[in-house]
């Protein structure tokens, strides 16, 4: 049996502002299973982003459970956590997030420096992520120099580089116009069909959210409901249909609260 590669039980999230509680989380129980691209979808105020930031270890939960890839987050330390920061999860926000006098090449390799990797080897590293995102031909190039779809391209290479499992994007074409957001979500579906990267991505977007595989609905807290996605936007037209891309991915039913309960493959 295939687990879960995020396990999310119960998660509540209590922000204590003056004598206010305010209520992001109110016990969400999610599942994602390796090698899939899922869609969280919500207005404004949903709590999708605090959810991000709790399965990216950039906040704790209040209360709950949190499993990524079996271990239980609550238990790990502040080194546990920023290994996985470093190590297991990729980040990709609305804004790039670029150092705006910088190549393209030294952006990406900016957490491999703080990560302690060898330079020659973080060199190379950095190369071949901005290679898989199409930039090959825009190592040296400063931000001010790439459009906005490149520039975002350049953020999901740094996220790359350090060779993660998961990618995390929040709003990642919030800031797009059609084409660019189009040619970053050509890149998200190519990395994970072809290297198996989980890629979840928040977005108010319906058509960006027709990109995943699936997409969860979140409301006042909790999970609304979790859909697999029927009519497939495929980015980069050459992918061919969503039945010939042959992905390795198990096929679920799903019931309203996100979580998996396998049938067949």
């Amino acid at each position: 049996m295939i687990e879960p590669v995020i396990d999310v039980r119960d998660l509540t999230k209590v922000y204590q502002m003056g004598e206010v509680e305010v209520h992001a989380l109110r016990g969400v129980s999610m599942q994602v299973m390796p090698g899939e691209m899922v869609a969280i979808m919500g207005p404004s105020g949903s709590g999708k982003s605090t959810l991000m930031n709790m399965l990216g270890c950039l906040d704790t939960p209040t209360s709950g459970e949190y499993y990524l890839e079996g271990a239980a987050v609550s238990d790990l330390n502040d080194q546990g956590l920023t290994s996985i920061r470093r190590h297991k999860v990729g980040f990709v926000f609305q804004t790039y997030n670029l150092l705006s006098r910088t190549s393209a090449l030294a952006n990406v390799e900016i957490p491999l420096i703080y990560g302690g990797v060898p330079r020659r080897q973080r060199r190379q590293r950095a190369i071949e992520a901005l290679e898989m995102v199409g930039l090959g031909d825009r190592l040296h190039h400063q931000p001010n120099e790439l459009s906005g779809g490149e520039q975002q391209r350049v953020a999901v290479a740094r996220s790359l580089a350090s060779e993660p499992a998961i990618i995390l994007a929040d709003e990642p074409t919030g800031n797009l116009d059609t084409r660019s957001g189009k040619e970053v979500m050509a890149v998200f579906q190519q990395l994970n069909r072809e290297r198996g990267i989980t890629v979840i991505l928040v977005t108010h977007d319906p058509d960006i959210a027709r990109h995943a595989q699936r997409i969860i609905w979140v409301r006042d807290g909790l999970v609304e409901r979790a859909e697999q996605v029927g009519d497939r936007i495929l980015a980069d037209d050459s992918q061919g249909s969503e039945e010939d891309k042959g992905q390795a991915v198990a096929v679920a039913a799903l019931d309203a609260s996100g979580t998996f309960e396998e049938v067949a493959s």
